[in-house]
């Protein structure tokens, strides 16, 4: 049946779905029926949505695509400050579970129509009387579309119990709505050929409910005392990355400021030497970076700084220019090589990379965040993040290299091994 529409028939039905949600931004989404989940994996993409569910007696179908809703590696990389929840529920839609009351919109694509009339009338009480969302969405076949399909008379599906006329459909809308408080309008999706739209109208036919007690009654119809059911079986549940969460939140500061601080230091090395890495060339989808990176070259300074020795400083000026002197434990004085750092200052950070400002909210909400963590260097004073000065540890790589082989032992290279001719083997 699909083939003859164009788009085929269930996403047409799909995407009416979809353009609610873009129009009406709900936050609680649940689809009653939903099977394999190819609702909700659409549904999933749009982050307005904090809490997307799906409903269907039939366990085995959800658990066949129930992992294809998990987070795509890129929203653990770039985590944004939307919150999404799915949870899959096994369960009849003719039963009550406390966990789907209070929801913006529920889904019912071509469901009913699988129900006998005994639990449609349960489904109606369940749906509008004691799920009470603020909108509805009930698609179901369209009987009087049936003599266009070119085969014999009957029901498009083996499994359907009935199928309403317009008239039928209407009737049982429009009883739901004056024993629930809700009001419908009618729509559909799949048009009749030219000419016989208003004889036969949609394939699917679709009626949207809107509760008359709007989303805020809505909420408090909820406070009472009544004891809560569960009758459903939770077989799915994940919770989407979100800056939200302090741990991803303080991660991706982290991660931010080491990523511009690097690229600072290095365009202030570059500008110093004249020599290029073009392995931190910026892109030039980047263009914050390059604003960040102007910045950095008025604040940036190179400062000679003695490594974490733990103790303090004696007369620096009476020794040699390559070593200071420091009192251990026992007042004897020991050498301790100084160590050349760049400072980026944190100002210049939070000022000049908006996504680090608007992560952070403050310059003293950063401060305390990079203070914590053990992968980042602050300055003595928590102004400045500290960067070792590439060109002293490749000169200290040198001469570890030369002490190395001054020593007597080999010095390994990995991959130097010499190739074994595997075709003399053959």
């Amino acid at each position: 049946m699909d083939s003859i529409f164009s788009p085929p028939l269930h996403r047409q039905r799909h995407q009416f779905v979809i353009d609610f949600v873009k129009r009406n931004k709900p936050k609680k989404v649940v689809d009653l029926g939903c099977s394999e989940c190819s609702l909700l994996q659409k549904l999933k993409f749009h982050r307005e949505i904090e809490l997307l569910v799906g409903v269907d007696i039939d366990g085995a179908n959800i658990k066949k695509k129930m992992h294809g809703l998990a987070p795509m590696s890129t929203d653990y990389l770039q985590p944004s400050y939307d919150q999404l929840r799915i949870e899959l529920y096994q369960g009849s839609v003719t039963q009550e579970d406390a966990r789907l009351r209070g929801f913006d919109l529920v889904t019912s694509i071509e469901l009913i129509e699988h129900l006998t009339l005994a639990d449609v009338k349960r489904f109606s009480e369940v749906v509008f009387g004691y799920m009470t969302p603020v909108a509805v969405i009930v698609s179901t076949p369209n009987s009087e579309f049936n003599p266009l399909f070119p085969r014999p008379a009957g029901f498009r599906h083996s499994d359907h119990k009935f199928e309403w006329t317009r008239a039928e459909f209407k009737s049982w809308a429009l009883k739901v709505c004056l024993e629930y408080g809700y009001e419908v309008e009618f729509t559909g999706v799949g048009q009749a050929p030219p000419g016989q739209q208003e004889r036969v109208g949609f394939c699917s036919q679709i009626g949207v409910f809107h509760w008359l007690g709007g989303r805020q009654e809505c909420n408090m119809l909820f406070g009472d005392d009544a004891e809560d059911v569960f009758s459903y079986t939770l077989l799915y549940s994940i919770n989407y990355p979100s800056l939200h969460d302090n741990n991803i939140l303080q991660r991706v500061l982290v991660s931010e400021v080491l990523y511009w601080a690097e690229k600072m230091k290095r365009n202030w090395i570059e500008e110093r030497t004249g020599e290029r890495d073009d392995t931190y060339t910026l892109c030039p989808a980047e263009g914050e970076g390059e604003e960040c990176l102007r910045a950095s070259e008025r604040h940036m300074e190179m400062e000679d700084k003695q490594t974490a020795c733990g103790a303090e400083m004696k007369n620096p000026g009476e020794h040699q220019e390559s070593e200071l002197f420091w009192t251990n434990g026992e007042g004897q004085q020991e050498s301790c090589k100084l160590r050349r750092c760049v400072s980026v200052p944190l100002a210049v950070l939070w000022s000049c990379c908006p996504k680090l400002s608007a992560l952070s909210g403050s310059l003293s909400n950063l401060r305390h965040v990079l203070m914590d963590n053990p992968e980042v260097k602050l300055s003595q004073d928590g102004s400045a993040v500290l960067l070792n000065d590439q060109e002293q540890d490749l000169e200290e790589e040198e001469e570890d290299h030369d002490d190395l082989e001054d020593s007597g032992y080999a010095v390994c290279s990995h991959g130097a091994e010499p190739e074994e001719d595997w075709e003399k083997n053959v």
